[in-house]
C-alpha cells in the first residue's frame, strides 16, 4: 500500500483530453519536476502502477495487436518524446481499436490514441498534435499536482480506478459503473483537471511539436474541425467535448498563438497514410463500403494517394481472403516501390495468410536482411517460424526485439507456443500465464502457474520462479476482489 499522497496519481492521470489553449509564444517558464508533496510515487512504483494501469485496459477495451501500427505510433510517439522538456522518460504509446474520437495519458508514460481519432485526422501533425498535448500532461507531472489523497489504495485499484475513468469517455454508463464498483469501500476523492494545466500543456505541447518538426498550426485546426462535425451530433458528442467545450474564442487564441511559429510545409510521410489506410481496413465490418471507399480514392487526389489507395484495396482482398487479388496488387506496389516495407511486408503476408510457406519463408527473409530492426516484421516472420516448425529459430528471433515490443502480450503469447513447440511443457504454461496476466485475466494466469508447476519437466529454479509468480497472481487476485 502506497502513503496517501499516492492516490493523487490514480485520480488525477486518466483522461487528459487534447484541448487548446491560449498563451503567448514566448520562452516557456516551466514549473518544477516536482509535486505539492515531493514523494508521490518512487520510481518502481510508477512503474507498477503504469503496466497495472495498461493491464486493466486490456481487460476492458480493444487494444491494438496490429505490429505494424503499433510500431508506426511508437515512432511518432518517441519522435516527440525525445523533444519533450523531459527525453529520457519511459513512453509508452498504444492504438485502442475504438471509433470514438478520444486520447488519454495513464501512470508511467501510457498514452493511447483511439483508431477512430487517428482516421479524423486530415495530416500527420495533427496526430502528433494530440499526443504531444497528452505528453506535456505527464513531463509536466499534472498526474501528481491536480489532485491531494484521501485515502489510501492499492496499485490495483488506483489502476482500476484511472481505468474506469477512462473508460467513461467512451461509455459513459460503463465508466460509472466500474466507479461504482470501486469505489465500494466508500473511496473518496476528487478530480481537478485545472484550466492552468490545460494551458500548460497546450503551451508545453506546442513547442515539443515545433521541435519535432510538426506545423504547430495543426493543433488549432484539428479542434475546430473536431467542434465543427460535432455540433450538430447531439448526444453522439466525443464526451471530452462534452466535459471541455472547445469554445470559439478558445481556438482563436490558440491560432493566434501557433501564427507567431514560421510558416513552412510539413507533408505527411507514407507511413502516416498507410496506417491510416490499414486501421481504415480494420476497422470498417462493412468490406463492400471499404472497398468503394478505395476504388473512389483511387480516382482522385495526389499520385501518392493513389498509391495509398490501391494499398487499401490491397488489404481489402487479403482480408476477404482474395489472394490472388491481393497477391497482384501488392506486386504491382513493390515492382513501384521496391523500398517501401509496408508493401513488402503486405506480399510476404499475402504468401504466408494463404499457406504458401516456401514463398512467405523466402519473403520474409529478404525482408529481415532488409529491415533487420523492424519489429513488424520479427513479429510475422516469428509466426511463421512456428508455422513452419522451427521453434528454436522462433525463440532466437523474440529475444531480439526491443524493450517496448517485449512489453507487449503478444510478445508472451509466442513465447508460450515457442516453448510449446520445442515441448517444453512448463515454460509454456509459464508464459501463457504472464499473457493472461498482461490481459487482465488474472484466474486463467494462475491456473497456468498451477499447470506449470505440475509439469513433468519443471526444473528447482522454474519452480522457485513459478512459486514467486503463483503469490503475485494471488495477492492481485484478492486486490481485485476487494475493489
Amino acid at each position: 500500500m502506497f502513503k496517501p499522497s499516492a492516490i493523487a496519481l490514480a485520480l488525477s492521470l486518466a483522461l487528459f483530453p487534447a484541448l487548446p489553449q491560449a498563451v503567448e509564444v514566448n520562452k516557456l517558464e516551466l514549473p518544477e519536476m516536482g509535486d505539492s508533496s515531493g514523494s508521490l510515487l518512487t520510481i518502481a512504483e510508477e512503474k507498477e502502477l503504469g503496466i497495472e494501469f495498461f493491464r486493466y485496459l486490456h481487460s476492458e477495451l480493444t487494444i491494438g495487436q496490429d505490429a505494424e501500427i503499433q510500431e508506426y505510433i511508437q515512432t511518432i510517439g518517441n519522435k516527440l518524446a525525445t523533444n519533450s522538456d523531459t527525453p529520457g522518460y519511459p513512453f509508452h504509446f498504444f492504438v485502442v481499436m475504438e471509433n470514438d474520437i478520444n486520447a488519454f495519458a495513464g501512470p508511467g508514460g501510457y498514452i493511447g490514441v483511439n483508431s477512430g481519432l487517428i482516421l479524423m485526422t486530415e495530416a500527420e501533425s495533427e496526430l502528433a498534435s494530440v499526443m504531444a498535448h497528452e505528453i506535456a500532461h505527464v513531463t509536466q507531472r499534472h498526474l501528481y499536482r491536480g489532485v491531494e489523497a484521501q485515502q489510501r489504495l492499492s496499485i490495483p485499484t488506483m489502476a482500476a480506478t484511472l481505468a474506469a475513468i477512462a473508460l467513461s469517455t467512451k461509455s459513459p454508463q460503463m465508466g460509472q459503473a466500474a466507479l461504482m464498483a470501486i469505489q465500494a469501500g466508500n473511496v473518496q476523492f476528487q478530480i481537478d483537471f485545472t484550466r492552468a494545466h490545460e494551458e500548460e500543456a497546450d503551451r508545453v505541447g506546442m513547442e515539443t511539436l515545433e521541435k519535432s518538426l510538426y506545423d504547430p498550426r495543426s493543433m488549432p485546426t484539428f479542434f475546430e474541425r473536431l467542434q465543427q462535425s460535432s455540433r450538430y451530433s447531439g448526444q453522439n458528442t466525443p464526451e471530452f467535448l462534452r466535459t471541455h467545450p472547445v469554445t470559439a474564442s478558445r481556438i482563436s487564441d490558440t491560432r493566434g498563438r501557433a501564427e507567431n511559429y514560421p510558416y513552412k510545409q510539413y507533408p505527411d510521410s507514407l507511413a502516416y497514410q498507410l496506417t491510416k489506410a490499414k486501421i481504415k481496413v480494420l476497422t470498417d465490418t462493412n468490406s463492400a463500403d471499404v472497398l468503394k471507399y478505395f476504388q473512389l480514392k483511387l480516382k482522385q487526389g495526389t499520385s501518392e494517394q493513389r498509391t495509398v489507395a490501391q494499398y487499401g484495396l490491397g488489404l481489402v482482398a487479403l482480408n476477404t481472403l482474395k489472394y490472388q487479388d491481393a497477391e497482384s496488387i501488392f506486386q504491382t506496389l513493390v515492382q513501384a516501390y521496391p523500398n517501401q516495407e509496408q508493401y513488402g511486408t503486405a506480399l510476404a503476408r499475402t504468401a504466408l495468410e494463404s499457406r504458401n510457406f516456401p514463398l512467405a519463408l523466402d519473403r520474409y527473409k529478404k525482408l529481415m536482411g532488409k529491415y533487420p530492426n523492424n519489429d513488424a516484421i520479427k513479429l510475422e516472420y516469428t509466426s511463421l517460424l512456428l508455422k513452419t516448425d522451427n521453434p528454436e529459430q522462433a525463440r532466437k528471433m523474440l529475444f531480439t526485439l526491443n524493450t517496448n515490443t517485449q512489453q507487449l502480450p503478444v510478445y508472451t503469447q509466442l513465447l508460450a507456443q515457442v516453448y510449446g513447440n520445442l515441448h517444453q511443457v512448463s515454460e509454456s504454461h509459464r508464459y501463457l500465464a504472464e499473457y493472461y496476466y498482461q490481459i487482465g485475466r488474472t484466474q486463467e494466469a494462475i491456473l497456468q502457474v498451477r499447470l506449470a508447476k505440475n509439469s513433468k519437466d519443471v526444473t528447482p529454479q522454474l519452480d522457485a520462479i513459478l512459486n514467486e509468480r503463483f503469490r503475485f497472481f494471488m495477492s492481485r487476485a484478492r486486490d481485485a476482489d476487494k475493489q
